[in-house]
């Protein structure tokens, strides 16, 4: 009866032994299965696109997305096509809503321009050097030169204008040279805001421009007080002109009439009378015209 009772607990054993492996397995085994993606067909570029680039139908082409659409993403080809490119997108890279100008802008150069900021032309000629160098993408400083109204004597005198500005063209080429070739233009188109526009308009016409290369990560601007023609030579001192003071507020001046001069009291007449061994005085007032004559 015993070993009756024992084969069955042993086989008992062995068959719970047995469906815990079984049950086990089967979990590890679902685990381990990777969860289904889902797969989205999204707007991709069909080609390279420069800054500036129209988008035809002929410049997309659908692609599939696997997992989560990012923001800003688009899987609608219509509403791409007609904007203009503000930075380049290589081919098989889903087109982001960033990398597009507003719908309505169009293309070429103002669709690059951020709200808020303007593009300003600036003149340059060959004597400029480093003229052939500036590409679209480097940030340069801005030099003028000429003679400050009111100071003929000290000559001529060289200012930096503005500092860290970016530029957005160089002459009708408003992409980025990825050969970093020199390119001679005439005109260089620099981002500025309305007030930097209106200087640099104003300085373009009555000064001499130059613009001086910096890095890109050097965006620190420097206190630099100019220079002059005679410091250059050491024939004099020429210290960089003053600030303008803040007008003083007007006072305006109040005659306050001053109260007329007292005159002192004159001491009475005295008259001393003599009558045999008797002495006896006698005080008369003074008359008014008499103490103004006095």
């Amino acid at each position: 009866m015993n070993q009756r009772v024992s084969s069955i607990l042993v086989v008992a054993l062995l068959v719970s032994a047995g469906a815990t492996y079984l049950v086990y397995r089967l979990v590890v085994s679902r685990n381990s299965q990777p969860a289904a993606l889902t797969q989205i067909q999204v707007v991709q570029a069909a080609r390279n696109l420069e800054i500036g680039t129209l988008l035809k139908d002929s410049d997309l082409k659908s692609g599939s997305w696997v997992g989560e659409v990012p923001a800003g993403m688009t899987t609608k080809r219509e509403n791409l096509i007609g904007r203009g490119v503000v930075a380049p997108i290589y081919a098989g890279e889903a087109i982001m809503e960033t990398r597009l100008a507003p719908a309505g802008a169009g293309g070429g150069l103002a669709a690059t321009i951020p709200p808020g900021m303007r593009a300003c032309a600036v003149k340059v000629d060959e004597i400029v050097g480093l003229a052939g160098f500036v590409v679209p993408g480097m940030r340069v400083d801005v030099l003028i030169s000429g003679t400050p109204p009111g100071s003929e004597t000290s000559g001529r005198r060289v200012k930096t204008l503005l500092q860290n500005i970016a530029v957005l063209s160089a002459g009708q080429n408003f992409q980025k040279d990825l050969e970093g070739k020199p390119v001679s233009v005439q005109v260089v188109n620099l981002l500025v805001n309305p007030e930097q526009a209106e200087t640099l308009s104003l300085a373009s016409n009555e000064t001499r421009i130059q613009l001086v290369l910096r890095n890109p990560l050097d965006t620190q601007a420097t206190t630099v007080p100019g220079s002059a023609m005679a410091n250059l030579f050491g024939t004099q001192k020429v210290e960089a002109p003053p600030r303008p003071r803040p007008a003083a507020p007007l006072v305006t001046k109040v005659n306050v009439p001053m109260p007329p001069a007292l005159i002192p009291a004159l001491p009475p007449f005295q008259i001393e009378v003599i009558n045999g061994d008797k002495r006896s005085e006698a005080k008369f007032p003074r008359p008014p015209a008499q103490e103004e004559r006095k």
